[in-house]
């Protein structure tokens, strides 16, 4: 499958989107200009005491790029160790920093929640009443009008 095929199978039927019950941890990623929000939600396996992503969900209240973005990478993460993930996050973070800031914002929100969510249960380990994280972007989905 092409990668345009890829996004619009998920633009139209997106992977991984609702809610997990019981979910062990969340997080959340957000836009400050516009109150765009993604949430993440985590079922936590352990393989070898090793924790990893079993399952995963992603609400959004954004564009359809968001929807697209968070079927995209919630896939990618499922199955993932946390050393996995934080790998995947780094890398996503260093490809979003070559791209303009508004096509790297969506994007940005979702990779951020699901650092969000993986960073809350970490916190929850030794505090288990430890507050949702949430992340701002620092991307603007705004395009900068040119000077003249």
């Amino acid at each position: 499958m092409n990668v345009d095929a890829q996004v619009i199978e998920h633009m139209m039927n997106p992977k991984n989107y609702g809610t997990l019950k019981n979910a062990d941890s969340e997080g959340i990623g957000k836009n400050p200009e516009n109150g765009e929000k993604v949430a993440i939600y985590l079922h936590i396996g352990k393989d070898e005491e090793e924790p990893y992503i079993a399952n995963i969900r992603f609400q959004a209240i954004g564009c359809t790029t968001t929807v697209v973005a968070g079927s995209m990478l919630t896939e990618e993460v499922k199955d993932l160790n946390f050393k996995g993930v934080y790998d995947l996050i780094d890398a996503t973070m260093k490809l979003l920093d070559k791209l303009p800031a508004e096509d790297a914002a969506c994007s940005e929100m979702v990779i951020l929640a699901i650092k969000a969510a993986v960073d809350t249960y970490v916190k929850r380990e030794t505090d288990l009443n430890y507050p949702t994280i949430t992340y701002q972007i620092a991307n603007s989905c705004v395009e900068k009008e040119e000077e003249k």
